[in-house]
């Protein structure tokens, strides 16, 4: 029976997310809870890899097409390197049958679907799952999708009359879901936003009397004028759905509204992959764009839920086979970003030197990661960067990557690594397979566009412990203390998005500046209290409440206090450490300008730490805190 959603008043649907069973939200936001509170539903608990009809097809595609990338994906050996979903993008609905409301499938371009009179996907998701391999399906939040806002023909739009052709989720949640995975065997979903962003009443398609007004409620372009909670609030009943009808769990619910509603903030609570940015293109510049949306949310994502800057264009313009240092840092990148890696070439006819790249599976095995650890900022600058992903055998995961024109000769340090600098230190380059040793630091030379990636061995600087920063996997940002969402600078402004150079050009977009970060202030600068400076920590606003899974350390200590770039100077910080919701160890009050504070706790047996600074002050942006050298240790002392 078809589920009607009808919106309430924007009010009304804060009740709606505060019962969301993810966010289970107490009446302090700061209490702990003694629980992870990310979302951990689905089957990710390493990021998703396979392949989209998307980047390859658009809306034109067919089962020949799908097919055809599933079987050279089988072919080649990349399905027994991880590559397992075949996902199935806009442009297979033909219609909604009117009155029942059931989907109907674009019957020429998939033969098979034709079942008794309807159409069923089940052949096809039956046929990829007896080649090993998982299936993938595409809607929209709104009563329409994307092309049926942006494409400008309508070969490929589904036909018939106006509610014949909103073929969304919108008011069809628990109906399309259970179509999806129940009726035709889907494994995967990508959920789409412009029906929520695309369709308001002076829309040229809404005024042609093509499509329904529905009030857009998502603004890509800013933050203020997205209703975060009703986007939110769309997203919870996809979930409750998903529970109802695939209650053995065996799911993806993929996030995809652009880094728009600070999603990049709040995705990691809704679902197993959240869309950090707007889409991704064929261009150097685009990928710069993309990487930089996700690279400073080291925090924001884990396994279950994990930071998605779009699907890999690897087989096309500046990644093409003719560009294949760039196809390489595209692959390395997403690699060490934790993002899903989902091809989007046309399989069938992609070069062998671009399937041995995305095949590569020694930098596979580093997105593959059990940990889970995003790849944390050790250096960084507009012209290169260096990236450090800690890695579950205690080794690490560096990639140097050379965003500029140049060529760079860089002094990597093991210090870079927090591993120690009298210790040889064996870097094996994950390209070439080479080893080499150097102690206290070496200098490489990268050049214009390259990224070098290298599985580094040492001695951990802590030999008895693990700093959180290590380890962000394990940390989540339960509260961050971000209360007024701001535009975030740091991502690289693209002079050809989708608009190419019309209009006024890309203005930055993304909220998400002044959350949580690992070695860093939430705005990017050195962690320092009075004076002292902590390369290893936690940096974060005020009113916060951090999220630390214990996996058998017995003592967690920092050092804590106001942050020295702190621009509050009159309000005093509570720092305080519970352990499976009791309070262990607290600070005295502690305000900008004083010393930093010893605080250890005991948290032997403990499984999940809370990290608490409480203050009165009203302005959180201006109260950054830190937890300097943050790290939990095996021995009590």
């Amino acid at each position: 029976m078809q589920t009607t959603f009808r919106r309430p008043p924007r009010l009304a649907l804060i009740p709606l997310l505060l019962a969301a069973v993810s966010l289970h939200a107490a009446a302090d936001p700061l209490a702990p809870t003694a629980r992870w509170s990310a979302y951990t539903a689905g089957r990710a608990a390493t990021p998703p890899m396979g392949w989209s009809s998307w980047n390859a097809f658009g809306t034109d595609i067919d089962e020949a097409k799908i097919l055809g990338s599933a079987q050279r994906i089988a072919d080649s050996g990349l399905a027994a390197r991880g590559y397992r979903y075949i996902n199935i993008d806009d442009g297979w609905a033909a219609r909604r049958q009117m009155p029942d409301g059931r989907l109907v499938i674009r019957a020429e371009r998939f033969p098979s679907s034709v079942q008794g009179g309807g159409t069923s996907f089940r052949p096809l998701t039956d046929k990829l799952h007896a080649m090993g391999l998982k299936a993938g399906i595409y809607s929209d939040l709104g009563r329409n999708t994307c092309s049926q806002a942006y494409s400008g023909v309508d070969t490929d739009l589904p036909k018939g009359s106006v509610l014949e052709r909103e073929i969304g989720l919108y008011g069809h949640i628990d109906q399309d879901i259970n179509l999806f995975f129940g009726d035709w065997g889907f494994d995967f979903i990508k959920v789409d936003g412009c029906g929520l962003r695309a369709y308001g009443a002076n829309s040229a398609k809404v005024r042609s009397g093509q499509y329904r007004a529905l009030t857009p409620v998502l603004d890509l372009e800013s933050v203020s004028r997205s209703d975060i909670p009703a986007v939110q609030a769309e997203f919870t009943q996809i979930n409750a759905a998903l529970k109802r009808n695939k209650p053995d769990g065996d799911f993806l619910l993929s996030l995809c509204i652009w880094g728009a509603a600070d999603v990049r903030a709040w995705g990691k609570n809704y679902g197993n992959l959240s869309r950090t940015s707007d889409d991704i293109t064929p261009s150097w510049s685009r990928l710069l764009s993309n990487f930089d949306s996700a690279a400073r949310r080291e925090l924001y994502g884990h396994p279950g839920g994990w930071n998605d800057p779009d699907m890999l264009y690897i087989g096309k313009g500046d990644f093409d086979a003719d560009h294949l240092v760039e196809a390489k840092s595209h692959f390395a990148l997403w690699a060490m970003l934790n993002a899903p890696l989902m091809l989007g070439a046309d399989l069938r006819t992609m070069p062998q030197p671009l399937m041995d790249i995305v095949g590569n599976a020694d930098i596979i095995a580093v997105n593959q990661d059990p940990a889970g650890n995003q790849a944390v900022l050790a250096y960084d600058a507009d012209d290169l960067e260096i990236l450090v992903k800690p890695l579950a055998s205690g080794q690490k995961a560096v990639a140097i990557f050379n965003r500029g024109l140049a060529p760079i000769d860089v002094d990597l340090t093991a210090e870079h690594l927090k591993l120690r600098g009298d210790a040889p230190v064996t870097l094996t380059d994950l390209w070439t397979k080479a080893d080499s040793t150097f102690t206290k630091e070496t200098k490489l030379r990268v050049m214009p566009r390259e990224t070098r990636i290298f599985r580094a061995n040492g001695e951990r600087a802590l030999a008895q412990g693990v700093y959180l920063s290590e380890q962000p996997g394990s940390v989540n940002p339960a509260v961050d203390g971000v209360v007024r969402p701001q535009i975030d600078p740091t991502i690289f402004r693209s002079s050809f998005g989708w608009t190419g150079t019309k209009g006024p050009g890309e203005r930055p977009m993304y909220a998400g500046w002044g959350g949580a970060r690992a070695d860093s202030t939430p705005y990017g600068q050195v962690m320092q209290i009075a004076g002292t400076p902590y390369a290893a920590g936690i940096g974060i606003l005020v009113n916060s409440r951090l999220e630390v899974r214990n996996q058998g350390y017995r003592r967690l200590s920092a050092q804590v206090g106001v942050d020295d770039s702190a621009q509050d100077r009159k309000h005093d910080v509570i720092f305080m450490i519970y352990g499976d919701g009791k309070l262990l160890a607290k600070s005295k009050p502690l305000r900008w300008g004083q010393t930093a504070q010893a605080l250890s706790a005991d948290v032997a047996g403990v499984r999940m730490v809370e990290l608490v600074a409480r203050s009165a002050a009203g302005t959180n942006e201006h109260l950054p805190v830190s937890w300097g050298n943050a790290a939990l240790f095996s021995s009590e002392r």
